[in-house]
């Protein structure tokens, strides 16, 4: 029998039979590190522990400590899920696919007969408990597509059918555990017994293939963790995100709302929410001009023709809206950087003018599916604080970094931390090889130089180029990605945009397309759960509300009211003829930072009580007192 060798992460090198499997390996190390790995990762790759290792290579070994093994045991999960929804329904439901999410797993199945609803969670995860404790083994085979066809045909599968007659191969890997045999790539974990925690958490509704035209489906979510510590923690940050739900806050604090009669996935702005907006925008042309960028504004719908130089009407026709006017096509725009293009190419730019930094808060229109539209977080129509640098090559590093900065410094005054990605070439693209290059190199240097962790993320670049995406974490330590930076080599190029170079000669600029929040819409959304509503006092449409205790000091109140609104500050006042502490719950409600309470003795001396949204207070002081300590809060956020 050959031998092979096999290299561990610790330097070390053990020789093995061909043939031998990461389950074997584990053994030579210990009894223990065999019981707890559930995978490995091979050159590279991650197979399974009873995987046969044919050639000599690097392995390490997966245990449910490493980020690695989540995604395959929930993975795991949803077999084991459908797989008891097959034992409890069996003909009367189909199943169809099952993957592996960022907070868990879900399955989707079809039935004529059975509708699922969360009475049925519970009969689900018991029935899946009994599964698990039969420490039912997970094995892999490999099948011809003929002998898979025939074999998910005799069970009534219809829909595994399609996928294989789909995939076109000659081969492919099926999963046993027990009496149920689903069709997948994996990896899987070894054995059922290793998933011991697991919750049905939603079901919803799911078009096959995510079409329209094809059946409605029933996808039933889950999540499932290494053991029941971790679940409790996370259903307990689930119940946190309901309460944050900017959907619920957003009616509640009356800031946004949705209409069919408007349209699905457009936004229609309240007086608090378009306040809220607006001190967001007004923040970000602020800190823009700060930092050397140019007001632009560009047309909303620009003629077709240009949307299929720039190639989005190649790659991105299916997310845009196209209408005609005498008898000329245009495009309504999902994106900015046509104009900035046409705004560069206007005149004749010298090397000493590079970099221009174009910056718009331009409202956009997207052609989503009505699936995924969900609240602020994805609609069809909203606005980007887009902008667009164009330099020169030797430029790329230094405008690069300085969007790193200005990423940091907005991060820090929302009180998000932060993480980014370095996303590659996807295979629908534009662009030479050598410009792909180029580009994805000279993010790499300036995320390397600047001493950035990062990961990079293979194949999820723009159709134009390569980018770097950052993802905010908010107070459930929850990713969002919001602020982009993409270097693009190929969109000047097929502009023809130019320069007039030290030699006289013209040159190609670098377009860099960039936004630090990304969607105003969706980073509202994002705020609002963040900070549950409780806006800090810079950003809250209402700062402070004056109440009156008796009808005696309306007339004061009135004055205060105004005496605040001429300092700049947001204020409201309540003199209904209701108890003051009906008044102060609900200021509290709405999430005001400061109730300003006047009596009879706050009148006479000319003062007000300030009381905090969280039930703390101040000693009474003058408006002008008020006005200054209000001024001094607001510095010390922005």
């Amino acid at each position: 029998m050959a031998t092979i060798n096999i290299e561990l992460p610790d330097g070390s090198v053990r020789d093995v039979e061909a043939g031998s499997t990461p389950y074997d390996v584990a053994l030579l190390i210990g009894e223990g590190l065999a019981r707890q790995s559930v995978a490995a990762r091979f050159e590279g790759q991650i197979i399974e522990m009873s995987a046969r290792l044919e050639t000599s290579g690097k392995l390490s070994l997966i245990t449910f400590n490493s980020p690695d093994a989540l995604p395959i045991l929930r993975h795991s999960c949803a077999h084991l899920m459908a797989q008891a929804v097959k034992s409890l329904y069996g003909d009367e439901v189909q199943v169809t696919i099952g993957p592996s999410i960022d907070n868990g797993f879900y399955y989707d199945f079809f039935s004529e007969k059975k509708t699922f609803s969360p009475e049925d969670f519970a009969t689900i995860e018991k029935k899946m408990a009994e599964l698990a404790k039969a420490n039912l083994p997970i094995t892999r085979e490999e099948v011809t597509s003929a002998e898979a066809i025939a074999l998910f045909k005799s069970m009534g599968e219809d829909y595994k059918v399609e996928l294989i007659e789909d995939l076109g191969v000659t081969d492919v890997s099926l999963y046993r555990q027990g009496d149920f045999v689903d069709l997948c790539r994996g990896p899987h974990l070894p054995r059922t017994g290793l998933l011991k925690a697991f919750k049905l958490t939603s079901v919803a509704g799911a078009y096959w293939r995510g079409s329209e035209k094809n059946a409605m489906l029933q996808r039933l979510y889950a999540t499932a963790f290494a053991d029941k510590k971790q679940l409790k923690l996370h259903l307990a940050r689930i119940e946190e995100a309901k309460k944050r739900d900017h959907r619920k806050l957003g009616r509640e604090l009356d800031l946004f709302s949705f209409s069919e009669e408007a349209g699905a996935g457009l936004v229609i702005w309240h007086p608090k929410g378009a306040m809220l907006r607006n001190l967001i925008e007004d923040f970000e042309r602020k800190e823009h001009l700060k930092r050397g960028y140019d007001l632009v504004v560009g047309p909303q719908i620009l003629k077709t023709e240009l949307w299929k130089t720039s190639g989005h009407y190649e790659n991105y026709r299916d997310n845009m809206y196209f209408t005609e006017i005498d008898e000329q096509s245009y495009g309504i725009k999902p994106m900015n950087c046509l104009a900035h293009m046409l705004i560069f190419k206007s005149k004749i730019r010298s090397y000493r003018d590079l970099p221009q930094r174009y910056f718009e808060l331009g409202t956009v229109h997207r052609h989503e599916k009505s699936g995924v539209l969900h609240g602020l977080f994805r609609v069809r129509g909203f606005t980007q604080d887009d902008a667009h640098i164009l330099c020169r090559p030797d430029q790329i590093d230094a405008e690069v970094k300085g969007v790193m900065k200005f990423v940091q410094d907005v991060a820090g005054i929302f009180g998000f931390e932060y993480c980014m990605e370095l996303s590659t070439r996807p295979e629908k693209s534009i662009g030479s090889d050598e410009d792909w290059e180029r580009a994805t190199s000279a993010l790499r240097s300036a995320l390397e130089d600047s001493g950035q962790s990062f990961e990079v993320n293979e194949g999820d670049g723009a159709f134009y180029g390569p980018k770097i995406d950052v993802k905010l974490k908010d107070a459930l330590d929850r990713e969002w990605q919001c602020a982009t930076i993409q270097c693009d080599f190929t969109l000047p190029d097929r502009f023809d945009l130019n320069y007039i170079g030290a030699d006289g000669e013209k040159h190609r600029p670098v377009m860099l397309h960039r936004v630090i929040l990304g969607s105003i819409e969706r980073f509202i959304g994002v705020l609002i759960e963040h900070y549950v509503g409780n806006f800090p006092l810079w950003l809250s449409p209402v700062q402070a509300v004056v109440l009156n205790v008796t009808d005696n000091q309306a007339q004061y109140v009135q004055q205060v009211e105004a005496q605040l609104r001429e300092a700049g500050i947001r204020v409201q006042s309540d003199l209904r003829n209701e108890k003051l502490g009906f008044k102060i719950r609900e200021a509290q409600m709405n999430k005001v930072p400061y109730m300003l309470v006047v009596g009879d003795r706050e009148m006479d001396e000319g003062k007000i009580a300030p009381r905090f949204r969280d039930g703390s207070s101040l000693d009474p002081m003058t408006v002008d007192e008020f006005i200054r300590f209000a001024a001094d809060e607001v510095k010390s956020f922005h």
